[in-house]
C-alpha cells in the first residue's frame, strides 16, 4: 500500500540522491583534467603540481560558460605555471600532462576580436560585480569559491596584461583581497578556528569561546623577534599554539589539528565541571591537565626524577602554564607518527623539551633550541631518528629476538640509564642509535621472544605446579591400600603425599633455568640488579633442589631405592621432624604471598611505591618494571572470582581422582604384576622391566586428559555463571512480541529512569518516549524490516492531542474496536449497562472506542471551513454525549448498521490519507464524506433526520473543506492512525514479519529494563569519536558486480532476494515499484546498490550505521532544548547540530584513498568516487589517508615524502601533516593505520569501529548511557575500556555463517559476560568497544603495531590497558552489528589467523607479565580465556596421537596380544576400561554448550533445543570438529616456526563453489595429511589386533577417532557449495590434475603449479631457528615405528626377530629409491635425443623389479598378504624421508652456510649483513647444494605422494556426484530453503534459454 506519505518519502530521498549526484558530478570535475586533456577519462592533474595548477584550471571550468577565451586564458597560464616550475619535467606525470595541456590549448586557439588584456579585464570587472549579487551569510561556502575565481583570476589579468592593468580592475581587485581575506582558504574540520568573522552556529556556543579565550591569552610571554626566527609578522601569535610552533618548530597542520583538539577538550570537559569567578576553566583545565600527565607525572616517579611541570604562584598564569603543557604535549603527540606506540618514549621527549620551554619563560626572551628555528625542525630532529631506528626490523622476518620492536624500544625509557645515554637533544652516537661494525644486534629490553612451548611454563608455572603436585598427590593416595581420600590420614600415605614438595622444588627450579635461558639476551639493557637476582634465584632453587630430598630420606626409617641411596650421603641419619621444618622454611614466601593476597590494597600500595625502601623489599618477589603494578582487585572482585575457580577446580579434581586415575590404579597394579610378555618384534629397550612400557602408553593419554580436560570444566562453570549473570541482569526478558506487548505500556517509566531529565507527568514521559519509539521505527523503515502498514502499526502519535485518554501504538489496539463494534451489533435495547461493561473489561478496547470518536470529533472540526456543516457534526456530537449519559444509546441508534457506518468511514480516511491533492481528489473525498454524514444521519441515527431538515433549503452540505489541512504530515498520520484502528481485525501479534526488526525491537525494549547510568543532556554528555580503519574492502557495490552470475547463472542480486524476500519487497514498496516491472526497477540501480551494499559487508553500511551516532545526538539535543524551553529565536536545529559537531565526530582511515584518487584502475576510481560519495552524504564524515608525494632534492633526486592527510566534503584537504617514513612498512598494517588517523579524532572517549560492522539508530540513542559508565567505580577503578556485546548479521547466509555467528555471539555476550565479572580478565577482542581516548593516546594508543608478534593487535590494547592500572567492563543494554565469515575457506583464513595470533601471544611479553602480576585466580582465568584454549586444542588432537602411536606400540610390540590372551588372567575388564578410557574425553561438542544456554537465556529454553537438534542435522558437530584441526596445526607452526600472517578472509556473499586443487592448496597440510596419518594408524592397529580382541572393544575406543578423520578429509567438501555436481567434479578433477603436472616453481604462484605450491608450503622453515628445525625432525621419527614394527609381522620372516630383519627392509627402500633416481636421470639424459635408450632403461629397470618380486614369491615364501602389509609400512617411512628432506636444507643454512658467512663476509657485520656480498655467497652454495642433493628425485616422490593423497580424497567425491539427489541435499543443508529452490530454479532456467549448457 503506498500512502502519501511514502510517496513524499520517496521524492525527498530522490532528490537528495540527485543532489548528491550532481555535487559528486563537480567535485569529481574539479580534480580530474578537462575533456579532452587527459588520455583517458578522469585522468588526474599530476600530484606534484596539482596544488600550484589546479586553482587556475577551477576558475577555466567556472568561467567557461561565460566566456571561453577568458577560460583558455587561464589554462595557458596553467601550463606555463607548470612549465616553470618543473622545466624538465622530472616528476611523475608532468610530461604527460604538458602534452595533453599543448593539444587542448591549440584545439581552443581561436581567433578574437580586440585583444586578450581588454577581454579579461572587461570580464574580471562583470564578474566582480555578479559577486556583490550573492548574499555572504546564506551562502559562505559560494562566496568562498567565487573569491578563489576572482583571485586566479587577477593572478592571470596581471600575466596577461604584463602588470599594466587598468585602474578601476585594480581598485576592484584591492577591494576583493579585502573582502576576500575572511573567505581566503576557508577551510576548516569542525570549529573555524581561522575564520574569526564565520557565522556558523558552532562558534556562538559559550563552551567553544571560552576554550577559545583560553588558549588565547599569551599574556606574559616572552614574544618572537625578528632576529631569533624566521617570522612573518603579518601573521601575529594568537595562541599559545601558535608560540609553542614557533619556539620548537612544529608543523603549520599539527598547530592547526591540535588547537581543535584542544578546544573542544576544554569545551567538552567544561560542560561538566564548575568555574570560578574570573577563572570560568580552571577546573576545566585542571581535569583536563590531571588526564593527560597521569602517565608522565608516574613515569617520573617510577624514575625518581623531578617533574618538569612548574606552575606559578597566580592562579592566572598557573592556568596558562598548565595550557602550555597540555599543548606542547599534544602537539608532540601529534607529530610523534609511529613514536606513538612508545608512550614512555614521549615522556622522554616532553620531559626535555618542557625543561626547555620554562627556561623560555623563566628568561623572559625568546630563543628556539638550536636546531628547532625552523618549521618541520621537530620531526625532524626528534621523531625522525627513533622512527629510523624502529624500521631495522627487516619486515618481521627475522627471529623476534634478533630485533628490538617497539616495546624493546619504550621499555628503554623505563631505565634512569636514558637520561645518561641518549642525553637532549639525541646524541645519535650512543648505543641506542648506533649500529657499530661487527655488532650483529642490539640486545633486547627486559623480555625476549623466543619460540619454544617453554613459554607456556614459564609464564603460567605456578598453574602447571599446582596440577602437576595435585596429580602426585592424588596418584599416591589412590595408590595406597585403601585407594581412596580417607587414606590421606593414615601417616605413611600422608608421609609420601608430602613428597611433592620436592616436586615443588625441581619444578621451580626449571622454572628459574628458563627465566635465565630464555633471558640471556636482554641482559645487555638490564639492571645489575635484575641479574643478581636470577642468580640468586638460580641459588636458592639449586638449594632446595638438594635440600628438601635429603631432609625427606632423612624422614623414613628404612628407605628404599632413590630415598636409601640419598640416605647414604647423611649417614643414614633419621629425623623426621627435619622434613618437616625444611617444609616450613620453604613454605614461607607462599604463606606471605597469601596474607597479601587478602590485603589487596596493602598490596596495591607496596608495588605502587616507588620508596628505596619499599622497592628493596619488593625486589625478590618480582623484579621492578614500570608497568604491571598494582593490579589486585578490590575484596568483593576478588571474592566473587575465587569463589568460581575454587568451586571449579574442587569439581575438576574430584572428577580427575575418582573418573581418570582412580580406575587405572588397578589396571597398572595388574599389569606390572605380570611378567613381561612375549614381545614380536626385536625389542627396542631389552632392559626395560615389569611392563612399564605399556603403563606408560596407558597413561600417557591419561595424564594429557588430565592437564586439557580443566578447558571443558571452565566451559563447563563459565556457562553456567554466564547464564545466571545474564538472567540477573534482565538479559533475555523480553523475547517475543507477546512480551513485548505485555510491558509496552511501563516502557515510558523505564526509558524516563534511563534520562537524567526527569519528567513527573505520565504525559511527558510518554511524549518523550514517544519520539525515539517513532524514530527507531521509522529507520526500520528507511532500512526496509517493515513495510509502511507495519510501520503505522507500530508508531505511536508523534505529538499529543487533547483526548481524553492515553493514546498507545496501534499494535497494541489491533483488532479491539473490530472486537467493540462486534459486541455493539450482538446487544440489545436496554443492555446499555452491561455493554458498557463488557466494553470495560478491557480497558485498551474501551479506550480505543473513545480515542477513535473523539479523533473523529477533531479531523471533522478541523476539516470543515462552512460553520453549517460544522454546527451539524455538534449536534451529532451533542445527541451521542446525551445519549451516553442517559444511558438511551441503544434506543437512540441502529446498532446493525455501526458496521456500515466504520466502512464508509474507513473509505473517507484512506482517501484523506493516501489520494494526491488536485481536483478530482477533492471531488473523491467530498462524496465519500457526504456519503459518511448521510449514512450516519438517516442510517445510524434514529433522529438523523431533524438535524439535516434544512439541507434543502440552502446549497448543498460538506463541500468546503481545509484542503490544505490534509497536505500536513500531522494529519495524515492521524487519518492513517484513525484508519488503523478501525480496520484491523487481526491482533497484530506477527507484525512485524522481519525476524531482524523483531529482534531489535525486542532487544531494545528489554534493554530499558536493564541498568544502565542515566543519559545527561547532550550538551552535558562525553564527547566521543569513532575510528574505522579501512584498506581495500568494498565500498559500495556496483551494478556489475550485483548482476554478474557465477557458473550456476546466480548473481548476487539473485541471491540478496531469494535471502531476504520480505526486505526485498518492502524496498520495492519504499521506491514505489511493483515487483513485476522489471524494467522500472532498472532505473533505480542506484537504490538497489545501496539496498545491496546495506546488506554486505561494506564501508557504506559501516559508515551509515556509524552516522546513526551523530542523528540520535542531533535529536536528544532538539528534545533537550524544547524540553528546557531555552529562547532561541527558532535556532533550536542549527543550535542541536553545533552541540552534535562537538560531540561526535567520525574518523575513517582510508590507507590508500590517494592511492585510489590517481590509480587508472576503475575498480580502485570506483573505492574513490564511492568514498567521495560517502562524504558528500554525511558532511560529518571525515577521510584520513596516508599520501606520498616524490619532491626533487637539490642533488635533483627524488625523494618520497609521506603525509597523514584529513579530507572532508568535497575532497577538501584540512590537514596534511609530515610524517618520518611510510608508517605501515614499520610493524603491523592495521594497527599502523588507525595510528596515523587517530590524531584526527576528537573528543574524550573512541569508539573502535571495523569496517563490517554496523549501528542501529535505537542503539545510537544510548551512547550516552554507555559513556556515563566511565564516570562509575567498577570495582576497584574507573573503567578505561568499556565493552559492549554484538549482534553478528551474517547468520541468515549459510548453515556456516549460522555456526560461526552462534559460535562468536556466545563469545560476545556469555563469554565475556564472565570475563568482565566475575573474572575480572576482559581484554579488547576487536570492536566495538569504547576507550578512554585519553588514557590510551598517553599510554601506546588502542592498539600495538610490533610486526608478526602483535598480529592480534586488538588484544594487546587490553593487555596493556590492564597492565598500566585499566580496568575493562562489559556492558550488555546496548549492542552493534558485526559481519563474520561465512564460507568455509573464509572461515578457515579467520580462524589460523587468530590462530597465529595466539601463538605470537604465548610467546609476548604482555602475557608473561600478566601471568607473574595476577593473582593464582586471576592467572588461571587468563591462560583458560587466551592462550590456554589454543594450547589445550593442540593437546586435545596430540592426545589422540598419543593414545593411537601407544596403541602402535602395543600391537605390533605383541604385549597388548600377550596380556589379553594370557592364560593365568581371568579378568581383563580393567585392561579394556584402561584402553577406553580416553574415548570418553573426545566429546569436544561440551564446548557448544554456551551457545545454547545464551539462545536459552535469549530466546527461550525451547528455541535452544530446536537449534541444538536442526545444528546436530546440519552436520555442526562436523564443522567444529574440522576447525579444532586449524587451531592445532596454526597455533603449533606458529609457536614451533612462525609464519604468523594477516590473512585477508573476505567479506562478499560466498555462493560461489571453490575448486578441489584450491580446497587441496589450502587443507592439504594442516588436515589432510594428519587425517590420512590417523587413518593409517587405525587401519594397522585394527589389522594387527583383530584376532584376539572384540570388534565392539575396537569400535568404542576408535568410534570419535574415525569421526575426527572424516571430518577432516571431507569438511571442505561438504561444505563446498555445488561440490557434488557431476559436471563440476570434472572441471576439479580436470584442473587438479593439470596444476599437479605443470612443471616448473620458480616464478610462478602456488595457485600455477604444484611444484610452486610444495616450495611454498615450506617457507616457514626458512627462517626457523635451529632448535625447531631439530624438534621437527625429533617429531619425524614417529614414521618409522610403522615399518619397524609391520617387518617383524610379515609371513616372509618366519618370525624372525633379528635386527638384520629392519635393516634388510631399508635395503628394499633403497633398491626402490634408486630405481626412481635411475629413471629420473635417465629422463633427463636421453628422452630428447635418445627416446629408444630411454625406454630400454625403463623396461629393464622394470623387469629386474619384477625378477626380484617374483623370487622372493618363489623361495622366500613371500605372501600376497605380505605386499599389502609392506606397503603399508613403507608409505610413513617414504614420508619420513620428504620431513628430513625438506629440514635439511634449512638446517644446513643454518649449521654450515650463515657460520661461513660470517667468517667470510668482508663488511664485517656478520650475520647481520644483508648486502649483495653475502647475498651472493648465499645464491653460490644454494645452487650447489641443489646440484649436489637428490632434490629431483625428492620432489618427484613428494609428486607421487601428492597424487595418491588427492585421489584418495577425491574417490569418494567422484561416487557421490553420480547421485543428483547428493547436490540438492548439499544445498539444503548449506542454504535456507527459499535459496535452495531459486538456485535450481536458475540451473533449469539457463539450461533452457541457451544461456548455460546443458549438461547431463
Amino acid at each position: 500500500m503506498e500512502t502519501g506519505a511514502s510517496s513524499s518519502s520517496s521524492a525527498a530521498t530522490a532528490a537528495a540522491v540527485s543532489r548528491r549526484r550532481d555535487a559528486l558530478a563537480r567535485t569529481l570535475a574539479s580534480r580530474r583534467l578537462p575533456a579532452g586533456v587527459a588520455a583517458e577519462p578522469g585522468e588526474p592533474v599530476p600530484g606534484a603540481v596539482a596544488p600550484e595548477v589546479m586553482p587556475f584550471i577551477r576558475a577555466a571550468d567556472e568561467v567557461e560558460p561565460r566566456n571561453q577565451r577568458v577560460a583558455f586564458l587561464c589554462r595557458k597560464y596553467a601550463f606555463k605555471k607548470v612549465q616553470r616550475m618543473d622545466p624538465s619535467s622530472i616528476q611523475r606525470g608532468v610530461r604527460q600532462f604538458k602534452t595533453y595541456m599543448s593539444i587542448k590549448l591549440d584545439q581552443d586557439d581561436t581567433q578574437v576580436w580586440g585583444n586578450d588584456a581588454k577581454v579579461i579585464q572587461q570580464f574580471y570587472r562583470e564578474y566582480c560585480a555578479s559577486m556583490n549579487q550573492v548574499s555572504e551569510r546564506k551562502n559562505f561556502e559560494e562566496m568562498v569559491r567565487y573569491y578563489e575565481v576572482a583571485s586566479a583570476l587577477y593572478e592571470v589579468l596581471r600575466d596577461v596584461t604584463g602588470n599594466e592593468v587598468d585602474p578601476q580592475v585594480i581598485r576592484c581587485a584591492k577591494m576583493v583581497e579585502q573582502k576576500g581575506r575572511h573567505f581566503k582558504n576557508y577551510k576548516y574540520n569542525i570549529i573555524p578556528l581561522n575564520f574569526p568573522g564565520s557565522s556558523e552556529a558552532i562558534v556562538e556556543l559559550p563552551e567553544i569561546r571560552g576554550a577559545i579565550d583560553a588558549i588565547s591569552s599569551i599574556y606574559g610571554l616572552p614574544m618572537p623577534h625578528m632576529s631569533s626566527i624566521h617570522w612573518d609578522r603579518d601573521k601575529p601569535v594568537r595562541d599559545l599554539l601558535d608560540w609553542l610552533s614557533l619556539a620548537f618548530g612544529f608543523q603549520k597542520s599539527n598547530v592547526e589539528n591540535q588547537r581543535e583538539n584542544m578546544v573542544l577538550l576544554l569545551a567538552n570537559i567544561s560542560t561538566r565541571t564548575f568555574g570560578e569567578d574570573g577563572q570560568p576553566l580552571v577546573h576545566t583545565v585542571d581535569e583536563l591537565w590531571r588526564k593527560i600527565f597521569g602517565n608522565y607525572q608516574s613515569w617520573c616517579r617510577f624514575l625518581r626524577v623531578n617533574s618538569n611541570i612548574m606552575h606559578d604562584d597566580t592562579e592566572q598564569n598557573k592556568q596558562q602554564r598548565k595550557l602550555l603543557h597540555i599543548g606542547l604535549y599534544l602537539l608532540i603527540w601529534g607529530e610523534a607518527s609511529n613514536v606513538r606506540f612508545m608512550p614512555e618514549c614521549l615522556c622522554y621527549i616532553f620531559h626535555h623539551m618542557a625543561k626547555q620551554l620554562h627556561e623560555m619563560i623563566d628568561a623572559n626572551y625568546f630563543q628556539p633550541p638550536p636546531g628547532f628555528e625552523q618549521e618541520g625542525s621537530f620531526l625532524k630532529i626528534v621523531i625522525e631518528p627513533i622512527f629510523k631506528e624502529a624500521q631495522k626490523s627487516r619486515g618481521g622476518t627475522a627471529g623476534h629476538s634478533s630485533w628490538r620492536n617497539y616495546d624493546d624500544l619504550n621499555e628503554i625509557f623505563w631505565s634512569e640509564k636514558c637520561f645518561a645515554k641518549l642525553k637532549w637533544p639525541w646524541d645519535l652516537t650512543s648505543d641506542f642509535f648506533y649500529q657499530g661494525r661487527g655488532t650483529a644486534r642490539k640486545p633486547k629490553t627486559n623480555f625476549v621472544e623466543v619460540r619454544t612451548f617453554l613459554h607456556i611454563y614459564r609464564s603460567f608455572n605456578r598453574m602447571w605446579m599446582f596440577f602437576i603436585l595435585a596429580f602426585q598427590a592424588m596418584v599416591i593416595v589412590s595408590w595406597s591400600s585403601s585407594g581412596s581420600l580417607s587414606g590421606i590420614t593414615d601417616g605413611t600415605v600422608f608421609r609420601n603425599v608430602l613428597s611433592v614438595f620436592i616436586t615443588a622444588a625441581l619444578l621451580n627450579f626449571i622454572k628459574v633455568i628458563l627465566d635465565i635461558v630464555l633471558t640471556i639476551q636482554a641482559w645487555g639493557s638490564m639492571k645489575w640488579t635484575r641479574i643478581i637476582r636470577y642468580l640468586l634465584k638460580f641459588v636458592v632453587a639449586i638449594a632446595w633442589t638438594i635440600i628438601l630430598p635429603l631432609a625427606y630420606s632423612s624422614s623414613i626409617r628404612y628407605p628404599s631405592g632413590a630415598g636409601k641411596l640419598l640416605n647414604s650421603f647423611i649417614g643414614n641419619w633419621y629425623n623426621q621432624s627435619v622434613y618437616n621444618i625444611a617444609i616450613v622454611i620453604y613454605m614461607i614466601p607462599d604463606i606471605f604471598a597469601a596474607l597479601f593476597f587478602l590485603l589487596p590494597k596493602l598490596q596495591n600500595v607496596m608495588e605502587r611505591s616507588n620508596s628505596r625502601a619499599v622497592a628493596f623489599l619488593m625486589w625478590w618477589i618480582q623484579p621492578r618494571l614500570y608497568v604491571g603494578r598494582g593490579m589486585h582487585e578490590d575484596i568483593l572482585s576478588i571474592f566473587k572470582y575465587v569463589f568460581f575457580w575454587v568451586v571449579l577446580l574442587i569439581s575438576k579434581l574430584a572428577f580427575s581422582f575418582y573418573v581418570e586415575i582412580s580406575p587405572l590404579i588397578d589396571p597398572t597394579k595388574f599389569i606390572l604384576s605380570q611378567g613381561v610378555g612375549n614381545y614380536e618384534w626385536h625389542q627396542i629397550f631389552p632392559f626395560l622391566p615389569r611392563n612399564l612400557g605399556v603403563v606408560i602408553t596407558i597413561w600417557a593419554p591419561i595424564v594429557m586428559v588430565y592437564f586439557m580436560d580443566i578447558q571443558i570444566w571452565y566451559a563447563i562453570f563459565s556457562t553456567a555463571f554466564g547464564g545466571v549473570s545474564g538472567a540477573l541482569g534482565h538479559v533475555g526478558e523480553i523475547r517475543t512480541l507477546g512480551m513485548l506487548r505485555a510491558r509496552f505500556k511501563s516502557m515510558p517509566d523505564a526509558f524516563s529512569k534511563c534520562n537524567a531529565a526527569i519528567q513527573r507527568e505520565q504525559v511527558l514521559k510518554r511524549r518523550s518516549f514517544f519520539v525515539v519509539w517513532n524514530s527507531f521505527i521509522k529507520s526500520l523503515r528507511e532500512e526496509d524490516f517493515i513495510s509502511d502498514r507495519e510501520r503505522d502499526i507500530l508508531m505511536a502519535p508523534s505529538s499529543s492531542s487533547n483526548l481524553s485518554v492515553p493514546q498507545w501504538p496501534p499494535f497494541l489496539l489491533a483488532s479491539k474496536v473490530q472486537a467493540a463494534l462486534h459486541m455493539a451489533m450482538n446487544s440489545k435495547e436496554g443492555d446499555e449497562h452491561e455493554l458498557i461493561e463488557k466494553l470495560k473489561l478491557d480497558g485498551d478496547r474501551y479506550n480505543a472506542i473513545i480515542e477513535c470518536y473523539e479523533s473523529l470529533m477533531i479531523i471533522l472540526d478541523s476539516l470543515l471551513l462552512d460553520s453549517n456543516d460544522r454546527k451539524i457534526v455538534h449536534d451529532i456530537d451533542k445527541k451521542v454525549s446525551l445519549s451516553m449519559r442517559n444511558k438511551t444509546f441503544l434506543e437512540d441508534f441502529q446498532m446493525a448498521e455501526i458496521g456500515k457506518v466504520c466502512a464508509t468511514l474507513a473509505k473517507l480516511l484512506q482517501l484523506l490519507k493516501s489520494e494526491p491533492i488536485n481536483g478530482s481528489a477533492d471531488t473523491k473525498i467530498v462524496n465519500a464524506l457526504q456519503d459518511f454524514m448521510e449514512i450516519m444521519t438517516r442510517d445510524f441515527m434514529k433522529d438523523g433526520q431533524s438535524i439535516l431538515k434544512d439541507e434543502n433549503e440552502r446549497k448543498q452540505s460538506f463541500t468546503n473543506l481545509n484542503i490544505n489541512m490534509i497536505k500536513e504530515e500531522f494529519w495524515k498520520e492521524q487519518f492513517a492512525r484513525l484508519h488503523l484502528l478501525l480496520t484491523m481485525k487481526d491482533s497484530a501479534m506477527g507484525v512485524p514479519r522481519n525476524l531482524d526488526a523483531r529482534r531489535r525491537i525486542t532487544f531494545f525494549a528489554n534493554s530499558l529494563f536493564m541498568k544502565m547510568p542515566k543519559a545527561p543532556n547532550v550538551h552535558d554528555m562525553i564527547s566521543f569519536s569513532v575510528l574505522t580503519p579501512y584498506y581495500n574492502e568494498e565500498v559500495l557495490y556496483s551494478a556489475h558486480e550485483l548482476n554478474k552470475k557465477n557458473e550456476d547463472g546466480i548473481s548476487i542480486l539473485f541471491y540478496l532476494q531469494k535471502i531476504y524476500p520480505d526486505e526485498w519487497n518492502n524496498f520495492l514498496e519504499r521506491i514505489g515499484v511493483k515487483t513485476d516491472d522489471g524494467e522500472a526497477i532498472k532505473g533505480y540501480m542506484d537504490d538497489i546498490r545501496l539496498w545491496a551494499s546495506y546488506r554486505g559487508q561494506t564501508l557504506a553500511r559501516t559508515v551509515r550505521g556509524m552516522m546513526y551516532y551523530r542523528r540520535a545526538l542531533e535529536q536528544q539535543c532538539y528534545e533537550d532544548l524544547r524540553n528546557d524551553e531555552a529562547n532561541l529565536g527558532g535556532e533550536e536545529s542549527a543550535r542541536s547540530k553545533a552541540i552534535a559537531d562537538i560531540k561526535f565526530t567520525y574518523v575513517v582511515s582510508c590507507q590508500l584513498y590517494g592511492v585510489h584518487k590517481a590509480s587508472k584502475d576503475s575498480r580502485e576510481k570506483g573505492l574513490y568516487e564511492n568514498i567521495l560519495n560517502l562524504m558528500l552524504t554525511y558532511p560529518a564524515l571525515r577521510i584520513a589517508y596516508i599520501d606520498e608525494k616524490e619532491v626533487p632534492l637539490p642533488n635533483g633526486k627524488m625523494e618520497k615524502q609521506y603525509y597523514s592527510v584529513l579530507v572532508k566534503g568535497h575532497d577538501e584537504e584540512i590537514y596534511r601533516i609530515r610524517l618520518p617514513g611510510k608508517p605501515t612498512e614499520v610493524g603491523e598494517g592495521k594497527p599502523n593505520n588507525q595510528n596515523h588517523a587517530i590524531i584526527f579524532t576528537r573528543g574524550e572517549a573512541l569508539q573502535a569501529i571495523d569496517m563490517n560492522q554496523d549501528n542501529y539508530l535505537e542503539e545510537a540513542f544510548k551512547m550516552r548511557n554507555l559513556l556515563e559508565e566511565f564516570l562509575i567505580k567498577h570495582g576497584k577503578s574507573k573503567p578505561k575500556i568499556l565493552g559492549a556485546r554484538e549482534h553478528i548479521f551474517t547468520g541468515s547466509v549459510s548453515s556456516l555463517a549460522w555456526f560461526m555467528s552462534s559460535q562468536e555471539t556466545s563469545f560476545v555476550t556469555i563469554g565475556q559476560r564472565v570475563l568482565a565479572n566475575p573474572l575480572k580478565v576482559r581484554f579488547h577482542y576487536g570492536h566495538p568497544d569504547v576507550f578512554d581516548r585519553l588514557f590510551h593516546i598517553t599510554r601506546g594508543g588502542i592498539s600495538k603495531a610490533s610486526k608478526v608478534i602483535n598480529l592480534s593487535e586488538d588484544i594487546f590494547a587490553g593487555f596493556n590497558s590492564t597492565l598500566r592500572g585499566g580496568n575493562i567492563t562489559h556492558h550488555e543494554y546496548i549492542q552493534l552489528g558485526k559481519g563474520r565469515d561465512v564460507g568455509m575457506n573464509q572461515i578457515s583464513n579467520f580462524e589460523a589467523k587468530v590462530a597465529n595470533g595466539n601463538g605470537e601471544q604465548t610467546l609476548c611479553r604482555d602475557i608473561y607479565r600478566l601471568g607473574h602480576r595476577f593473582d593464582f585466580y586471576r592467572m588461571l582465568s587468563l591462560y583458560f580465556t587466551t592462550v590456554g584454549f589454543y594450547f589445550n586444542s593442540m593437546v586435545a588432537v596430540l592426545t589422540v596421537y598419543v593414545f593411537l602411536y601407544g596403541r602402535l606400540y602395543l600391537v605390533l610390540s605383541g604385549l597388548e596380544k600377550s596380556i589379553l590372551q594370557d592364560p593365568d588372567i581371568q579378568n581383563i575388564k580393567p585392561f579394556e576400561n584402561a584402553l577406553a578410557t580416553q574415548s570418553v574425553f573426545q566429546l569436544g561438542m561440551l564446548l557448544i554448550l554456551p551457545m545454547m544456554i545464551e539462545v536459552g537465556l535469549e530466546k527461550g529454553f525451547g528455541r535452544a533445543l530446536a537449534e541444538f537438534v536442526i545444528m546436530q542435522l546440519q552436520l555442526a558437530p562436523m564443522f567444529f570438529t574440522f576447525h579444532l584441526g586449524t587451531k592445532t596445526h596454526y597455533y603449533g607452526r606458529t609457536i614451533l616456526h612462525g609464519g604468523a600472517k594477516y590473512r585477508a578472509t573476505g567479506r562478499g556473499f560466498v555462493v560461489l563453489h571453490a575448486k578441489f586443487a584450491e580446497n587441496y592448496r589450502m587443507y592439504s597440510r594442516s588436515h589432510f595429511v594428519k587425517a590420512l596419518e590417523l587413518l593409517i594408524l587405525l587401519v594397522v592397529y585394527l589389522a594387527y589386533g583383530s584376532s584376539y580382541r572384540s570388534s565392539s572393544l575396537y569400535l568404542y575406543v576408535t568410534i570419535s577417532i574415525w569421526f575426527l578423520v572424516f571430518c577432516w578429509l571431507f569438511a571442505p567438501f561438504v561444505f563446498n557449495p555445488s561440490c557434488f555436481e557431476w559436471h563440476k567434479t570434472v572441471d576439479d578433477w580436470n584442473d587438479w590434475w593439470k596444476w599437479m603436472g605443470n612443471r616448473g616453481g620458480i616464478g610462478l604462484a602456488p595457485e600455477q603449479s604444484w611444484e610452486a605450491w610444495w616450495m611454498s608450503e615450506y617457507d616457514h622453515l626458512k627462517n626457523a631457528t635451529i632448535r625447531s628445525l631439530l624438534l621437527e625432525f625429533i617429531l619425524s621419527l614417529r614414521f618409522l615405528i610403522y615399518q619397524y614394527g609391520i617387518v617383524y609381522h610379515l609371513h616372509i620372516v618366519h618370525e624372525n626377530k633379528s635386527f638384520m630383519i629392519y635393516a634388510l627392509s631399508w635395503l628394499v627402500i633403497v633398491t626402490a629409491l634408486v630405481s626412481l633416481k635411475i629413471v629420473s636421470l635417465g629422463r633427463e639424459k636421453f628422452v630428447t635425443r635418445f627416446q629408444l635408450v630411454f625406454r630400454l632403461l625403463k623396461g629393464i629397470v622394470f623387469l629386474v623389479l619384477i625378477g626380484l618380486l617374483v623370487l622372493l614369491f618363489v623361495s622366500l615364501d613371500l605372501a600376497i598378504s605380505d605386499v599389502g602389509a609392506s606397503i603399508l609400512a613403507f608409505i610413513p617411512t617414504g614420508w619420513f624421508i620428504l620431513q628430513i628432506a625438506q629440514l635439511c636444507g634449512p638446517l644446513f643454512r643454518r649449521v654450515i652456510i650463515e657460520p661461513l658467512g660470517i667468517l667470510c663476509c668482508p663488511c664485517g657485520t656478520g650475520g647481520g649483513c644483508r648486502g649483495p656480498c653475502c647475498a651472493k655467497f648465499r645464491q653460490r652454495t644454494g645452487a650447489v647444494l641443489r646440484k649436489m642433493g637428490p632434490w629431483d628425485s625428492i620432489q618427484e616422490m613428494a609428486r607421487m605422494y601428492e597424487y595418491t593423497m588427492g585421489l584418495l580424497i577425491f574417490l569418494p567425491i567422484g561416487v557421490l556426484s553420480w547421485f543428483p539427489f547428493i547436490s540438492e541435499f548439499q544445498s539444503r543443508l548449506l542454504f535456507n530453503q527459499a535459496f535452495s529452490r531459486g538456485l535450481q530454479i536458475s540451473r533449469i532456467l539457463a539450461g533452457q534459454n541457451g544461456s548455460g549448457s546443458k549438461r547431463d
